[in-house]
Parts: structure tokens; C-alpha cells; sequence
């Protein structure tokens, strides 16, 4: 390909890819308000309710459907969103960064990260929506429900490490790989939380939303910042 087309399609793309993130952030926000006001409004939801009737037995709804090594094997997945386990991947990769020189980088994660946790804990205090007592817990839960924080939490640290991981490789294969890891942990963890009976599925639903407009208004902050110099790119390594 001749050089001058190709620079002419990497423009058109560095000119597009913005205005496509911030479509995608607008109708994330959307999706959440949307939600979040049905939910303020105290509107109930057949949908919520049929969901987890569906996930488990109509004789017994403390019993979820499935063998139990599949309740089992949930309860790990699900584990994978806990604050304990997100916290820990963070700083393994804060470590990393610092390591290979990248400080402004590692604090910029570090801010993405605490912000999107700081802001769903806030979010929970204000709209204050019980948990589901439709069926019974199959975890211990002791905070709100709306929005769902391991839905909201796993959001915004997978797909910003995601994107993280994937911008230091080359290949485009490796980088789907890497995203599309990043986006199928994100819908696992929040599922399996409607599986165990400890969230409304709008709670998952708003959480997602909520977690992917803020990754990725994280994701174009960061690269305002890069091209401003504030922020090391990938291929920039301090001396040894």
C-alpha cells in the first residue's frame, strides 16, 4: 500500500475513533440514566423477577438450576470481580509499569481504577436499592445493589487493562484476543452475580453500562494525555 494512503486512512481513523468513543460513552450514560431513573422511581420490572425465576427451581427457589459443580464453578467466576482479586491484578500491573518506567502511566491506571470504585460506592449510598429477596443469596452480601459492583468494578479494571495490554502489541489477533478476554470476564463475573441471586439483573445491566463509559472516558483521557506528553507511550521505556 502506498504510503500516502496509508497515512490519509490513518488520519481518517484518528479523526473518527474519537467521535465513535464518545457516541459509545453517550449511549452507555444513557442506558445507565435510564435504568437508574426506573429504578429511583421504584418502578418494578417483570423482567428482573422472570429472570431469576428462570435461574432456578420453580418447586424450590433456593435452588439454582444446573448440577452443582456449576454453582460451584459460578462462585469462583464470580470471585474474579471481588474487590480482593481486582485490587491484587491492579497493583501486579501498577508494579509492572513502574518497573518498566512508566509512572505517569501506573498513576493514571491507579486514578482510573480507585475513581470508577469510588464512584459506584457513591452511587449505591444515593439510590440505596435493596437486594433482591425474590431467592435466596447464594454469597453473603451486606452493601446496596444498584449498580452492581462487581458488574461495574470488573468493567472498568478488565477493559482498561484490556486496552492497557493490548496498545503495547503489534498484532491485531493479539489484541482482540486480549480485549475480547477483557469483555467476556466483564459479562461473566455480571452474570454469575444474577445467578447467585445477589442482584437484579437492571442492577447488572446499569453496572455494565456505568463501568464500560467511564473505561472508556478513561481510555480517551489517556490518550489526550499521551499525545500532550503527560502519559509515556508504549514503545517508551526509561534507560536501564
Amino acid at each position: 500500500m502506498p504510503p500516502a494512503v496509508s497515512g490519509l486512512r490513518l488520519r481518517r481513523l484518528t479523526e473518527v475513533g474519537p467521535l465513535l468513543t464518545l457516541f459509545l460513552i453517550a449511549a452507555a450514560l444513557f442506558g445507565f440514566v435510564e435504568i437508574a431513573g426506573e429504578v429511583v422511581e421504584g418502578e418494578k420490572h417483570a423482567f428482573d423477577e422472570a429472570i431469576l425465576r428462570i435461574l432456578r427451581n420453580p418447586m424450590d427457589l433456593a435452588d439454582p438450576i444446573g448440577p452443582a459443580w456449576l454453582e460451584k464453578a459460578i462462585r469462583d467466576l464470580t470471585a474474579l470481580g471481588s474487590v480482593t482479586v481486582l485490587t491484587l491484578l491492579t497493583a501486579l500491573v501498577l508494579g509492572y509499569l513502574v518497573i518498566d518506567g512508566k509512572r505517569a502511566a501506573a498513576a493514571f491506571v491507579l486514578v482510573s481504577v480507585a475513581g470508577g470504585a469510588l464512584l459506584v460506592d457513591g452511587l449505591k449510598l444515593v439510590i440505596a436499592r435493596p437486594r433482591p429477596d425474590l431467592v435466596a443469596h447464594l454469597v453473603d452480601v451486606s452493601t446496596y445493589s444498584f449498580p452492581s459492583g462487581h458488574a461495574t468494578a470488573s468493567a472498568v479494571t478488565f477493559l482498561t487493562l484490556g486496552v492497557l495490554l493490548a496498545r503495547v502489541q503489534a498484532r491485531r489477533r493479539v489484541k482482540a484476543y486480549v480485549i475480547g478476554v477483557a469483555v467476556i470476564l466483564t459479562l461473566v463475573i455480571g452474570a454469575s452475580r444474577v445467578y447467585l441471586g445477589v442482584h437484579w439483573p437492571s442492577d447488572v445491566l446499569a453496572g455494565w453500562c456505568l463501568g464500560a463509559a467511564w473505561a472508556m472516558l478513561c481510555w480517551q483521557v489517556g490518550l489526550w494525555l499521551q499525545r500532550r506528553g503527560k502519559i509515556e507511550r508504549p514503545d517508551e521505556h526509561e534507560p536501564q
